[in-house]
């Protein structure tokens, strides 16, 4: 059952696609109170002087200026937004941590890189799982940027089977330390990190355990070279070497055995977070975009003003706002979580952890996508520059190759769509998440005679709204379909689940994209969001043929007959306008508003 906070109703993780979201209980980037203005202000002061200026020294592998910026960072507490006030953090809300991991991560991948493993996968496991003596030891360090923070998961046999890692951790005679032996690669800040949240597994322990190791060289622990990478240049990336690495007994992080807990806990808030990292790339890259295409004569013409550009810019805009209106209703839905949880009388380690659980599925879509926009818009940049987009020269050609790792981080997006997918059946099965009657509800009205009244669709994106809702039907149909014929094997069908996976994505990021406009709408005037109509419009147009793609992929993989006859008669029937949008006149509107005030101004 939904809950309420601040008199709004706050759905479950999941069960957007079964219940409808009234406009006005989502929160959006127009909602920003006083304080979030002034912090956003704050971050995008601080990269345009700290970052900008610097971008080929980042692009020549300047890790001392990365560290440097860190540093910095820490000092203005940027590091410590998130870690509670008694350990010299900020304790500011959920929103506000994703608002500021959007403004710093957007003008190289390198500093959002070292942000995101420092205050995320670094420092937040201590302050989620650590005891009292930890925290007080490391968090307020690690809060002002005085220490940095790795995190040592990933070992060459294991990446995505991360509880798979062979890192031994062997328990003294005495039984007051631990020796750690093993081989970590891919960590992020290890050229200047002080500690490591190390996963090892104790003696043949099912699952791996976490560790605090403070990085001491003379205590068996050796790096390897800075990797040579496609991105992130300037973002130290090192393999880590453990040689009976001698470990205090009160280092181990939560209990035996909690580590692989840790980890995809961690990697829920890493995967949202990452998302947020991805905005203002975004927003920059277009930018730099349509000042170029403004400047940029050909035929005696801006290349602004063609249609092959204008449709470019006004895509790139599209996703960016539909990324943007996502991230951050699944933000406050967290942040409400939370506040719920402490309500109740759970500590804020609970909240928090729980929290953010509650909405890993989410998590997993709007990673999934957010990175997906970012490459796609970074391409297209390239695409607008031209010649020079391909030159080093250029900002564009940078973001490309920096952009492309977070298709990876945080689990690759294949992972994360097969993830998203099974956590939902995983709530069905648990009665979270009401799948099964919505299901059979779909199933009967595929057999029944459909109506042939004509709707009334007067209001603004009422159509919009009725064919989201129609959309949830197809993700109903498909995969309750795909749920009743395979059952418990269905996770080894992981096509068919990645089809599926698109479906709900597009879902969520349209209704998002939709519910923020139509609130913006109905508070600022329907003349003032002229050209956010139009991205709502347009991105639900290309979500409404993604799904028509998928579904169809699904449904021929596993239904026959009159069975796939009858569900691909009921998807035309869900995926059907009445009133088909002028795409081109729509692309149009919101390119002229773009290159007339030469920014992104949404």
């Amino acid at each position: 059952m939904a809950e309420t906070a601040d008199n709004k109703e706050i759905l479950r993780g999941g069960q957007f696609l079964v219940k409808e979201t009234a406009c006005e209980d989502v929160f959006t980037p127009e909602d920003f109170n006083e304080e979030q203005k002034m912090m956003k202000e704050t971050v995008k002061e601080f990269v345009d002087r700290e970052i900008v200026p610097h971008r080929e020294r980042f692009e020549h592998k300047d890790y001392a200026l990365t560290e440097e910026v860190m540093r910095k960072a820490g000092e203005l507490g940027l590091l410590g937004i998130a870690v509670p006030e008694e350990y010299d953090g900020l304790g500011m809300g959920f929103v506000s941590t994703m608002l500021v991991c959007d403004y710093i991560s957007g003008a190289t991948g390198s500093i959002a890189t070292a942000f995101g493993a420092h205050t995320g996968i670094g420092t937040m496991p201590i302050t989620l799982y650590g005891t009292e003596e930890q925290k007080k030891k490391y968090v307020p360090k690690l809060a002002t940027g005085e220490w940095f923070g790795a995190y040592c998961l990933t070992e060459p046999g294991a990446g995505s089977d991360a509880n798979s890692g062979k890192t031994k951790a062997e328990l003294s005679s005495d039984e007051k330390t631990y020796k750690i032996n093993g081989q970590k690669m891919w960590i992020s800040n290890a050229g200047f990190c002080n500690v490591f949240i190390v996963f090892a597994r104790i003696e043949d322990d099912k699952n791996i355990t976490g560790f605090i190791v403070e990085n001491d060289p003379t205590n068996g622990i050796s790096l390897g070279e800075e990797e040579k990478k496609l991105g992130i240049h300037s973002s130290s990336t090192r393999q880590v070497f453990f040689n009976d690495t001698v470990v205090p007994v009160e280092n181990m992080l939560s209990g035996r055995g909690e580590g692989f807990k840790i980890a995809m806990n961690a990697l829920n808030v890493g995967r949202i977070k990452l998302a947020a990292a991805c905005l203002d790339a975004q927003r920059r890259v277009i930018d730099m975009g349509v000042k170029y295409a403004n400047e940029r004569v050909q035929f005696k013409t801006p290349i602004a003003k063609f249609g092959a550009i204008k449709s470019k810019l006004a895509e790139m805009a599209t996703n960016a706002y539909a990324c943007e209106s996502a991230a951050y209703r699944a933000a406050k839905n967290i942040e409400d979580r939370i506040s719920i949880r402490i309500s109740e009388g759970n500590t804020h380690q609970e909240a928090e952890l729980k929290g953010v659980e509650e909405y890993a599925i989410e998590c997993s879509i709007l990673k999934v996508a957010a990175s997906e926009d970012m490459q796609s818009c970074a391409d297209e940049g390239i695409q607008i520059f031209g010649g020079m987009g391909f030159s080093a020269d250029a900002p564009m050609e940078a973001a490309w190759r920096d952009a492309r790792i977070s298709r990876i981080y945080e689990g690759t997006n294949e992972i994360n769509r097969m993830l998203a997918v099974g956590m939902l059946v995983k709530k069905a099965m648990k009665g979270h998440v009401d799948l099964l009657n919505p299901a059979m509800a779909v199933g009967e009205e595929l057999t029944g005679i459909p109506s042939f009244d004509t709707p009334d669709y007067s209001e603004v994106l009422s159509e919009e709204k009725a064919i989201v809702a129609k959309l949830k039907k197809v993700f109903l149909m498909v995969a309750g379909s795909a749920i009743q014929k395979y059952g418990p094997d269905l996770e080894s069908h992981q096509q068919l689940l990645m089809a599926a996976s698109d479906i709900l994505i597009e879902i969520y990021m349209a209704e998002s994209t939709i519910l923020r406009t139509e609130k913006n709408v109905k508070r600022f005037g329907e003349d003032t969001q002229k050209e956010q109509i139009a991205m709502a419009q347009l991105y639900l147009y290309h979500a409404v043929d993604t799904i028509n793609l998928k579904a169809k992929e699904g449904i021929v993989s596993f239904a026959e007959g009159d069975e796939q006859r009858m569900m691909l008669m009921g998807l035309k029937r869900f995926t059907k306008y009445q009133n088909q949008p002028n795409v081109v006149a729509l692309r149009n509107l919101i390119a002229e508003k773009i290159t007339s005030e030469n920014t992104y101004p949404f």
